[in-house]
């Protein structure tokens, strides 16, 4: 069975997470949510909450086939904890999907080596991408290698499509 961690901190994106997280456990994956805690609830955007089922101190990229990084604000938030920067630069150095939506893509700006990649995310964090060596690209989709990228909720359809197809049954 494909194992996958979704990263979770406060204030995410509802949309980002769920639609992710029931589209990866109709496929038949295992599915994590790793926060800086275990077992901590943390806040949406709105009033829904969600709760970790890992700490990313103790999780390691050999246990998983792939993570999804959802946006909102809570990718400013992950890239604080060092422990989840470790997990994504190791996924990142084995090659597994790595897919970050919205603003995600700041995630990937602190974990991952973005130079001469193509990336999309919410468009303002245009720049970001940019800065971080990567070329920005305005589409509902984004596949260079290993890393998986989109711009808002409505792409999710497509995200989730083209992450199940890197990570394979």
């Amino acid at each position: 069975m494909k194992r996958v961690a979704i990263l979770i901190e406060k204030f995410f994106d509802e949309k980002e997470l769920i639609y992710p997280y029931i589209r990866l456990l109709e496929e038949g994956y295992e599915v994590h949510l790793v926060g800086t805690e275990k077992n901590a609830v943390y806040p949406g955007k709105s009033t829904f909450t969600e709760k970790s089922t890992h700490a990313a101190s103790e999780v390691k990229a050999d246990d998983y086939d792939g993570v999804v990084i959802p946006g909102g604000y809570s990718p400013d938030h992950m890239r604080r904890n060092p422990h989840m920067i470790e997990f994504v630069k190791e996924m990142d150095r084995q090659g597994k999907p790595i897919a970050a939506i919205c603003h995600g893509p700041w995630m990937m700006a602190s974990c991952c080596n973005l130079k001469g990649k193509k990336l999309t995310g919410f468009f303002a964090i245009k720049d970001d991408i940019v800065n971080a060596g990567a070329e920005y690209v305005d589409a509902e989709v984004v596949v260079d290698g290993n890393l998986i990228t989109s711009r808002t909720p409505k792409d999710l359809p497509a995200f989730m499509k083209a992450f199940i197809e890197k990570v394979g049954k």
